[in-house]
């Protein structure tokens, strides 16, 4: 179906003679056949916006309607790419058309000419239904890709199953449904805008275990959580999701950057091939999809990278992994959202963001989750998405960052003045909380400690009392409080320098371990309870300061993973050592 251009506002383009179309059809616009989908509909008359740059498209071109929906392309070979918000492979296209993306440039998002060793998991004559595992395909050294049956076969019978090499196009098995015969190939698509169905949600109760001391035992997230990370300009958003993309304890990770500079997405592609996993010591990129879409890229590209990212992790969530999806950020999308908002005319909402901005939000926050998917083979799987929100100005009362908070579950909070006192991750602990805390605690208390909720509320006590003491710091000075105000300051901060504090770049320090963690934590509270016995045996504070055990607890965080538990042994005895001594 053919229509007209009659109008063109930057990605914005109106057609007539559009009879017959769909809400978010993909269509062919101009002579060069860029890409855009249909978001308004009136009698015949379609608003459509293109994922390209529209310069020198004009009224009287033709619009041509496919009828299909905006989808995603799901088969081996998706890992180790890195794609723009539309899943066009950027590598492909560079080989293809250089350093600059040419306009209606299309190349298939799966390579079709490659072959992969097919390996069938199930019989002939077994009875299958949607979502079962027929096969498995080795996609990377670390990561099996499960070909599954797709969603809208109910259920059948496999008529006949082949294993060897095949393209993505080619058939595997053929399954008798309803009395046909259908050919299942290893290619499957799947409309971005859709949620893939699942049985049941299940309770977050599982930690994702990121290694960064601040995020696991202060604010932990759940494995199927939300959680945001609000900051101003250079306050270390990217960082911080580097190291959750990094070391989370998540199977997938996907890796979107939609409306960031071009040169920390740059910093991404460039650190990323290069990296080690930690749990396999291969590459990191062989279980990571990157979805660039930087801020000089198409605006509607942007807009729709976030559906493009999240049903690549669905598709994964129903082999039955754990993804972490990182968006980066949604501050970059919502303006895209409401720079398309402002081209349509709509009524404007707060500070000129779309009325239907907390919508959109929630839309794509509530695809995460932990679920058991649609299958009979009983899999679980997890969408764990971090987004980072960049408020202008750090002002954390704009709309983006309100109806952000109202979603997610734990708000890690960047703080400017930390970053500037160069405290890294600059996560502000009066700010921030998890609403997860109580839902991981059986964990913690199973596998780690079984004091390990009692030990951070501890330490949140005395950092809120730290607080408070500042206040009158700042009137008296430090040295006119009684000594035992002095030794809550020195006990808070033990562990704001020695815990919360965490480099990114140290080869150990970057990863902490859980184990570790709690031991950190109990150790530096345990050396915090015996100054306060001390101080109310009447010993003067300025003898607890210069304790050898002291400098010993400043180390521990860089002490090596494999050697802590004997290190900090040494360094409990020899507190008690001390203090019993000073007693």
């Amino acid at each position: 179906m053919k229509g007209k251009i009659i109008n063109v506002a930057g990605p914005v383009v109106k057609a007539k003679e559009m009879k017959g179309a769909k809400m978010y059809d993909l269509v062919k616009v101009g002579e060069e056949k860029l890409i855009g989908e249909i978001i308004e509909l009136k009698e015949d008359r379609a608003t459509i916006q293109v994922y390209e740059d529209t310069t020198g498209i004009k009224p009287g071109d033709v619009v041509v309607n496919t009828g299909m929906p905006l989808a995603v392309e799901l088969a081996p070979g998706l890992l180790t790419s890195i794609y723009d918000g539309i899943q066009r492979p950027l590598p492909k296209i560079m080989e293809k058309a250089g350093d600059f993306i040419t306009r209606g440039i299309e190349i298939p998002a799966v390579n079709r000419k490659k072959k992969w060793e097919f390996v069938p998991t199930v019989k002939e004559k077994e009875k299958v239904g949607r979502g079962d595992i027929i096969g498995v395909v080795k996609e990377t050294p670390i990561v099996e890709h499960r070909i599954m049956i797709p969603l809208d076969i109910e259920k059948g019978v496999v008529e006949n199953v082949e294993e060897g090499k095949f393209t993505v196009e080619e058939p595997i098995a053929t399954i008798k449904t309803n009395g046909q015969s259908k050919e299942i190939c290893m290619l499957q698509k799947w409309p971005v805008r859709r949620q893939r169905p699942f049985k049941e949600k299940l309770p977050p109760t599982l930690p994702l275990i990121t290694g960064q001391r601040v995020f696991d035992t202060f604010f932990p997230m759940a494995k199927g959580g939300t959680g945001a990370i609000p900051g101003g300009f250079g306050t270390g958003k990217t960082v911080s999701q580097h190291q959750l993309a990094r070391w989370s304890d998540a199977d997938i990770v996907i890796y979107i950057g939609c409306g960031e500079r071009g040169n920390e997405m740059t910093e991404v592609l460039r650190d990323f091939p290069k990296l080690k996993d930690p749990k396999t010591g291969r590459p990191l990129m062989e279980r990571t999809i990157l979805i660039a879409n930087t801020s000089n890229m198409p605006v509607a590209a942007r807009e729709a990278s976030v559906y493009t990212g999240i049903a690549l992790a669905e598709y994964y969530r129903d082999m039955g992994y754990d993804i972490a999806l990182m968006a980066d950020s949604t501050s970059r999308w919502a303006e895209a959202l409401r720079e398309i908002s402002g081209r349509l005319e709509e009524m404007p909402g707060e500070e000129g963001y779309p009325a239907y901005l907390a919508s959109r939000l929630a839309e794509f926050y509530e695809r995460a989750g932990r679920v058991k998917v649609i299958s009979n083979q009983n899999r679980e799987g997890s969408i764990s998405v971090v987004g980072a929100v960049s408020p202008p100005g750090g002002d954390f009362s704009e709309p983006v960052t309100q109806n952000t908070l109202r979603i997610v579950k734990v708000f890690w909070a960047l703080d400017a003045d930390l970053a500037d006192r160069r405290h890294f991750p600059a996560i502000n602990w009066l700010r921030s909380y998890s609403l997860y805390l109580d839902r991981v605690k059986e964990w913690w208390e199973k596998n780690v400690g079984k004091d390990w909720l009692d030990l951070r509320n501890e330490a949140m006590a005395l950092l809120q009392k730290e607080e408070e003491l500042q206040e009158i710091i700042r009137l008296v000075g430090p040295d006119a409080l009684p000594p035992i105000d002095r030794v809550i300051l020195e006990g808070a901060r033990i562990i704001r320098e020695d815990f919360l504090q965490q480099n990114a770049y140290h080869e150990v320090d970057t990863y902490c371990p859980y184990k570790k963690q709690y031991e950190m934590l109990r150790i530096m509270l345990k050396f915090y309870r015996l100054m306060r016995d001390c101080i109310e045996k009447g010993i003067e504070f300025e003898k607890l300061k210069n304790l050898k055990s002291r400098e010993m607890i400043a180390r521990m965080a860089t002490t090596p993973n494999e050697e802590w538990e004997e290190r900090f042994e040494e360094i409990e005895k020899k507190m008690e050592e001390e203090i019993r001594r000073l007693k």
